[in-house]
């Protein structure tokens, strides 16, 4: 099973948006963490969004 493209731009500006880290940094990190910190940042603003 191959990673789809749409997900993998998603996911990429995704942390790009949120941690400022240059494409190439967020490319060299291997999909299982680069997803972790995908839900983590997701977990921080549903938090920030609920007030705390």
């Amino acid at each position: 099973m191959t990673y789809g493209t749409d997900r993998l731009y998603e996911e990429v500006s995704y942390v790009a948006y949120h941690f400022h880290w240059p494409l190439d940094d967020i490319l060299d990190l291997e999909h299982p963490l680069r997803r972790r910190f995908a839900q983590e940042i997701g977990t921080i603003n549903q938090r920030m969004s609920q007030g705390g």
